[in-house]
């Protein structure tokens, strides 16, 4: 058994104890938490509880989780879109809708499966078997350039790297509204929001520090198509940073309008160059992802608006 305590805070009080989990805990699902409430393996204030109970500011929620059977991830011949590789490490230019490592409802098409029928066993394990060779993610919507470890060695410098900021990434976006200043930065701690646990907020008293630079490329209408350099990566971090000044991503649901004007799958964010220190040379390498045709097609037709 695995046991999680979570303390709920004032702005969570009068949420359902299954949703109050499910956003506590990743890839667990309501209805499982619903299944662990029934088997007696959810307490608050150390009670057993009912599936409707709701939270009160300052219970202590302990959930018992049974040890799960990690599933097989099989190698899949998917083609890879391949902008770097040796013998060290691999960068890849994912594709809009591939998730980058198996979950809970995504066992297959993901892109650890591809990797691994690409790379065989030259995979680093730090992170487990459901994310060989990961070091860093990108959501399934964005597009563009994700890094790739063959071996423990260059994963652990890479994820040295990623921890003191010392890599460039810069991503390509289209956001609501116009943008009247060239550029800017929008700086606040990123965490979970203290009601929808669903999503990231900026969270002064659990989130994490976190940095986004943004520069105008070109203003359209109703819309700005923008740079931004992230100085850290926390989750959705671009996403969230963009919507608290009031200029969110161009088809994000999540954090934007829930209505699109044009046919979108997910946001328009694109990890577009990717500086890294190599792990073993120490050089400096650098790839560039082309957009993709959606997001150059979008572009074409807000050109002619």
């Amino acid at each position: 058994m695995q046991e999680h305590i979570f303390n709920v805070e004032k702005e969570e009080a009068g949420l359902r104890i299954d949703r109050f989990l499910a956003g506590s805990l990743e890839d667990i699902s309501r209805s499982y938490i619903q299944k662990l409430i029934k088997d007696r393996h959810i307490y608050v204030n150390d009670a057993n509880i009912k599936a409707n109970y709701k939270v009160a500011a300052g219970d202590s929620v302990k959930i018992m989780l049974p040890e799960l059977k990690e599933p097989d991830i099989e190698p899949e011949h998917i083609p890879l879109d391949i902008l770097y590789e040796d013998k060290d490490i691999l960068i890849v230019n994912k594709p809009k809708g591939m998730v980058v490592h198996p979950s809970a409802g995504h066992y297959s098409g993901t892109l650890v499966n591809a990797l691994m029928y690409h790379c065989k066993n030259d995979l680093s394990g730090i992170n487990g078997v459901m994310r060989p060779g990961i070091v860093h993610r990108i959501d399934m919507d964005t597009t563009g350039s994700l890094l790739v470890c063959k071996n423990d060695a260059a994963h652990q410098e890479i994820a040295e790297q990623l921890k003191v900021h010392d890599m460039k990434r810069i991503y390509h976006a289209i956001v609501h509204g116009v943008i009247k200043e060239e550029e800017g930065t929008v700086e606040g701690p990123i965490g979970r929001h203290p009601v929808d646990r669903k999503k990231m907020s900026i969270n002064f008293k659990n989130g994490k520090p976190a940095v986004t630079h943004y520069k105008v490329l070109k203003r359209f209408s109703n819309y700005t198509y923008i740079e931004c350099r992230l100085e850290t990566g926390r989750t959705h971090q671009i996403r969230v940073h963009m919507a608290s000044v009031g200029h969110p991503l161009l088809g994000d649901a999540v954090y934007g309008p829930a209505k699109c004007p044009f046919k979108l799958q997910g946001q328009t964010l694109h990890a577009k160059i990717l500086g890294i220190r190599h792990p073993v040379t120490g050089e400096y390498l650098e790839t560039d992802a082309p957009l993709p045709e959606y997001f150059q097609k979008l572009l074409t037709k807000l050109y002619t608006f």
